[in-house]
């Protein structure tokens, strides 16, 4: 079992877009879709030493922020809609690397989260992982907006009967834990 974070998802995506248009998430990545990727603000923000740490492996906001981003706007100038174009590719190319470079016996790969509804990002995925198989959680009976919610409510679970619920392999630790703790009221 290997689990690591591969890049920032969507966080980028959907601060900038936040940050451009006030609004949440690129729907079906139509904004982004009307930019172009600019390859040399792309090669600079795959330059980030994260994306080649080997799992197991974790980030989130603490390194992926707006500052993040801000560093690797080299040229201010770009059309917002190019550097949303160029954060999907971000996330489509470290998400295909990572799965080729660390999964490399895999076949098929199971979406989720928010980006499993933005049409850009998975028709980029499907292109850099052909030829595996790329569907959405959904078709193994998991609503891709609920694996996140089962995944906790199952460490809660896991908790509640004493039970470690982390995996050495994914987190990094040095053997299983009990995760979280329980305080009646």
């Amino acid at each position: 079992m290997l689990g690591f974070d591969s890049g920032p998802g969507n966080m980028l995506l959907d601060g900038w877009i936040q940050l451009k248009l006030g609004q949440y998430f690129d729907a079906d990545g139509a904004w982004a879709a009307t930019g172009v990727v600019q390859q040399k603000i792309l090669a600079h923000m795959l330059d980030e030493p994260y994306f080649m740490l080997p799992p197991p492996k974790s980030t989130g906001r603490d390194l992926f922020n707006e500052t993040w981003l801000q560093q690797h706007l080299l040229y201010p100038h770009h059309a917002p809609q190019d550097i949303a174009r160029t954060l999907t590719e971000l996330t489509a190319y470290t998400i295909s690397r990572a799965i080729t470079t660390h999964c490399p016996e895999v076949n098929e790969v199971f979406l989720c989260g928010g980006g499993a509804h933005n049409a850009l990002l998975v028709a980029r995925l499907k292109q850099l992982l052909n030829p595996l198989s790329v569907a959405n959680t959904d078709i193994l009976g998991v609503n891709v907006d609920w694996v996140e919610a089962t995944a906790f409510a199952w460490l809660a679970q896991q908790t509640l009967e004493h039970k470690p619920s982390n995996l050495p392999s994914v987190t990094g630790a040095k053997g299983l834990r009990i995760l979280g703790a329980i305080y009646p009221s």
